[in-house]
């Protein structure tokens, strides 16, 4: 009659003798490897959206109810509805990279802050455009709120003053894009109206040299006995006036076009600007260690009470697997 194996104990107080050993070595090792390890500072501006003009902006209450839905209401958006698309484009980062930056940082936790001066391929250690370009996705970040429609732009970088920096430059960039690209239809009745005008007001011209001319000769045309004198002396008092309306008209459309294209021109509202970090945002060197601490533990004990656990966890394969005895025969 073949023996049960007898199930495996487990003294709790001396099971943890060594996965606490273990544990505090593992904690204590990569609380000095996180020394080494640089702190990164984040920025952080917010833009508040533009208002819509025209429809859009008869449509500002509905779109609003709609995004607390998730419904994008078509033709709601705003002048900023773009203005991540520009942040992250290929043309603004480039820019970015070979602006020259001034900042302060260290090189490791203990170390000595050192003033640097240079550009972001200097900073990021490379040379390449395409591969700078990545490295600054991963450090600059512009996003915009599905719901609020507030931009935000991120900057995370081992210099407090860089990150700033990054932030403030994004901003001025963006608003000199606007500035400089910003030619909407305003502008284009603006350019319009001001040929037009140009146009008007040497026809006026050419009309009061006709009329002077006419009147040289025909001082009281109106007295004149003669038809023909009267009839054109009135055709071209009548042309003068009509040219001077035209002239008048257009240059009030002319100052209408211009007011139109400054309102075009999406103006930067800053809600929050780019502010100077004093906390680090990561490494979370508290997290490292208590996560290195638990995860060395809890692995030495699971490992040194294999037995027990598995006797725990599958108790039908704990046993000694032999058949049960037979009655005699």
């Amino acid at each position: 009659m073949n023996e049960a194996t007898p199930s495996p104990t487990l003294d709790l107080k001396a099971s943890l003798k060594q996965p606490l050993q273990w544990a505090l070595a593992a904690g204590l090792l990569t609380a000095l490897i996180s020394l080494l390890l640089p702190n990164y500072y984040k920025s952080e501006a917010h833009l508040l959206p533009v208002e819509s003009k025209g429809i859009g902006g008869n449509l500002g209450g509905l779109a609003s109810a709609a995004a607390a839905f998730g419904v994008s209401v078509p033709g709601a958006e705003g002048n900023d509805a773009n203005f991540v698309d520009i942040l992250n484009s290929r043309s603004m980062k480039e820019q970015l990279l070979q602006t020259k930056f001034s900042y302060h940082r260290r090189s490791w936790l203990l170390g000595a802050e050192r003033a640097e001066a240079g550009t972001l391929f200097d900073y990021l250690g490379e040379q390449n455009p395409s591969r700078a370009l990545k490295k600054l996705d991963q450090i600059l970040v512009a996003s915009r709120d599905f719901k609020t429609k507030i931009i935000s732009v991120s900057a995370e970088t081992r210099s407090p003053e860089l990150s700033q920096l990054l932030v403030q430059k994004s901003l001025t960039q963006l608003e000199a894009f606007l500035k400089e690209k910003g030619r909407t239809r305003g502008s284009a009745k603006a350019d319009y109206a001001e040929a037009r005008l140009a146009e008007a007001r040497r026809e006026m011209d050419a009309t009061e040299e006709a009329w002077r001319r006419f009147l040289e000769v025909n001082r009281n045309y109106q007295a004149i006995t003669d038809p023909a004198v009267r009839l054109k002396g009135a055709r071209l008092e009548n042309e003068l006036r009509l040219r001077q309306q035209l002239v008048t008209t257009l240059a009030m459309n002319r100052e209408q076009a211009l007011l139109e294209e400054k309102n075009d021109i999406p103006i930067l509202n800053v809600m929050d600007g780019a502010d100077l970090p004093t906390e680090k945002s990561r490494p979370g060197r508290s997290i490292l260690v208590l996560a290195s601490f638990a995860l060395a533990g809890l692995g030495t004990w699971l490992f040194r009470n294999r037995n027990w656990v598995l006797a725990r966890v599958f108790p039908e394969e704990s046993g000694d697997g032999s058949a049960p005895p037979s009655g005699d025969r």
